[in-house]
């Protein structure tokens, strides 16, 4: 078990930090934006204080920060960066292309709500920007899960049957910046943990010249794309690979999906990130009331869990999704995903713009009596 003092009060962005410290990548590309900010800043503060040795890279834009990133994680150097909402969406064109050269970085996301209008508050509209992009995705609950995850991710990234992106998604603000006890692993642990980095073709490594980035034809471009889809398949096997050994360190067990309190539940909600902690709170409050209910948090979005979710929902009658971002003319992404699973499947959308979720909320949701929009002024 840890000790006492590797307690640490810490914001979800100051445990990513520490994370990133004890990682000690090799080369971090910069570019501030609000709410990943303190991320990068709080291992800045670790460099300047001699506590992390990586080379800051500041750059002009989150589209250069990306494009550094790809050049210096395919060259041979651990790569580890950060981005929010316009920041993602401006990296977009990369972070296909970081995929498609399976470029292992690894990248902290302050999920934040896309413009327009501006607004700088959670929602996931970031994340499923690019949620088809070959990209690796974890939605965490909490500060200790974006230190954990973080941890994880460049095991996850690096493994040679995935070698692709991984974002690790905090809520922006909610928990970015709330401070909560964090238990922190040794440092020498997570060194050992991560181990030392390596890719099977350096862009530098003269003694094996390979083609980087080419253009491809239609003999080619479809097996590549295919391929790309085998890497995010063996992701989900490596991500369960990389948890058990997780636990076995830490004694924190997660999964790419958590079932809670569903052996017996007819009704349940699925969800992802920090609202996950107010759904467990409402079934727990509902079931001492004796209504059978239960809830699915998603940790891996992609690759998605299908076959697990279907499991887990497997006797359930009534799922209702809980969606941190919208879909205009179509399904949102994560009901998209669910719907089919079970006899009945309700789509909700709710906390856009950093919108609260309060407890009545859940409730309404789990009696069947709230809108599509939950949440918004003037519905019922």
């Amino acid at each position: 078990m840890l000790e006492l003092e590797q307690l640490q009060v810490l914001t979800g962005g100051e445990a990513a930090a520490h994370a990133m410290r004890q990682i000690d990548p090799d080369v971090v590309p910069i570019y501030p934006i609000t709410p990943q900010t303190p991320i990068i800043q709080g291992f800045a503060k670790f460099v300047a204080d001699g506590r992390a040795s990586g080379e800051l890279v500041d750059v002009e834009s989150e589209h250069s920060a990306m494009s550094a990133a790809v050049g210096a994680a395919l060259a041979g150097a651990r790569t580890i960066t950060a981005t929010s909402s316009q920041g993602l969406a401006l990296m977009a064109e990369i972070v296909y292309i970081a995929a498609a050269m399976r470029a292992p970085i690894v990248m902290a996301v302050g999920n934040r709500a896309l413009s327009g209008p501006i607004n700088i508050h959670a929602d996931h509209s970031d994340s499923m920007l690019v949620r088809d992009s070959g990209v690796v995705q974890l939605f965490v609950e909490n500060a200790q899960e974006a230190y954990d995850f973080m941890v994880m991710a460049p095991r996850i990234a690096e493994h040679p049957d995935v070698l692709l992106p991984v974002f690790v998604g905090q809520d922006g603000f909610t928990i970015t910046h709330s401070a909560e006890p964090v238990a922190l692993l040794p440092d020498a642990e997570v060194k050992t943990f991560v181990g030392e980095y390596g890719v099977p073709f350096p862009l530098l490594d003269l003694n094996r010249v390979t083609s980087q980035g080419p253009f491809a034809m239609p003999d080619s471009y479809f097996e590549l794309r295919v391929a790309l889809a085998d890497a995010q398949a063996a992701a989900a096997s490596v991500l369960d690979e990389v948890l058990a050994e997780f636990a076995a360190m830490s004694g924190r067990s997660y999964e790419a999906l958590e079932s809670y309190r569903l052996e017996d539940a007819t009704h349940a909600i699925v969800v992802m990130g920090s609202s996950a902690g107010t759904v467990k709170d409402v079934v727990d409050e509902l079931r001492e009331e004796g209504q059978a209910v239960g809830a699915l948090q998603i940790r891996c979005f992609r690759p998605f869990p299908t076959e697990r979710t279907a499991e887990a929902l497997r006797g359930v009658t009534d799922v209702a999704v809980l969606d941190r971002a919208d879909s205009p003319g179509g399904r949102p992404p994560l009901y998209a995903e669910i719907a089919g699973l079970a006899p009945s499947v309700r789509s909700h959308v709710y906390g856009l713009g950093g919108r609260d979720l309060h407890p009545e909320h859940v409730r309404a949701v789990f009696a069947g009596e709230a809108p599509h929009y939950v949440g918004l002024r003037g519905s019922s």
